[in-house]
Parts: structure tokens; sequence; C-alpha cells
């Protein structure tokens, strides 16, 4: 009953529970892929801590946008292109450039686009307004055609004659009414 349970007594392959040994290939494996897996952490880790540049980027990347998706900052972005300008801010930053002459730099060779929040001058007025613009005019359009529905059934309600209105006054009022012969 002991050899049962004991789990280093037990080879799953087998199913035998003389056959497992203690330390045998599975288990060298399995400790061999957890010394490299906490080797690589630890490598990872001071990879970031070695960067003195890693908290200034992170911060200028939350505040610039991606210009191939679009809908991510800099700093989330997988593309080619943010590699490229993020590796064009770290060599900007060894040079000791300060976060706004790396900005401008950005935003003169790419425009204002490259800002997540860009600033309201003429040229980007259309980023700003344009939305609340687009949902007036869908509310103008909309309150324009109900305007000419309610006018066309008016127009229609003033073709009928005194016989028709009597007939829909008294739908109206009570539901019943003498079907048209």
């Amino acid at each position: 009953m002991s050899e049962l349970r004991s789990p280093s007594r037990f080879c799953p392959t087998t199913g035998n529970l003389a056959a497992a040994k203690p330390g045998g290939r599975g288990a060298t494996l399995g400790a061999w892929i957890c010394v490299i897996a906490l080797c690589s952490v630890v490598v990872a880790a001071r990879a970031v801590e070695a960067d003195p540049f890693e908290a200034r980027m992170r911060m200028l990347g939350e505040e610039l946008r991606c210009l191939v998706c679009q809908n991510q900052t800099l700093a989330d972005s997988q593309s080619g292109l943010a590699e490229d300008m993020r590796r064009e801010m770290r060599t900007m930053m060894s040079k000791g450039m300060t976060d706004r002459e790396i900005v401008d730099f950005l935003v003169q060779r790419y425009g204002d686009f490259v800002r997540y929040r860009p600033p309201v001058k003429a040229t980007t007025a259309v980023l700003w307004y344009g939305p609340a613009l687009a949902l007036l005019a869908g509310l103008f359009f909309l309150w324009r055609r109900i305007a000419r529905r309610a006018a066309a059934v008016d127009a229609a309600a003033a073709d009928l004659s005194a016989e028709e209105r009597a007939q829909l006054q008294s739908l109206m009022t009570d539901g019943t009414a003498e079907a048209p012969r």
C-alpha cells in the first residue's frame, strides 16, 4: 500500500510502480526548463534596469501615436515604423535632447497627427471639431427627413373627402368604423 502513495515510484508512461526512477529523464528535463525560464526572466529584468532612458521612453511613447496602427500609442505598437521611431527617440535622448525637442522633431517630421492630444489650431480643427460637426449635420438631416414625412402625411390627410375624414375620426376615437364599400 505504501508503494501506491509514493509518487516518485509510479511511471505514468508504463503504468508500472517500480519502473519510475527518482530523478529520471522527465524530472531532469523539467528542472532544466525551470532553470532556463528563471534565467531569462532575470536577464530581461536586468536589461530593463540597465537602460537609463526606459522610463523617459515609456512616458514619451504614451504621448505619441503610432502612425501605422493609429489607435495605439508608440509605446504599445509593434509595427516596424514604431520600432524605428523608438530607436530614433533613443538616439536623440543619448545626444542629450529634451523631451520637448524630441516631440518637436517628430511633429515637424510626421505632423501633429503623431501626438495623441494635438494642439488646437487651424490645421487640427478637423480633429477637434469634426466629430461634433458630423453629429450636428446628422441630426439636422434626420430632423429634415422627419419634417418632410410629417408634411407628406398632412398633405395626404388634406386630400380626404368629408366622408373619409369622418370615418378616420371615428377610427381614431373609438376604433369602430364601417368598411368602405
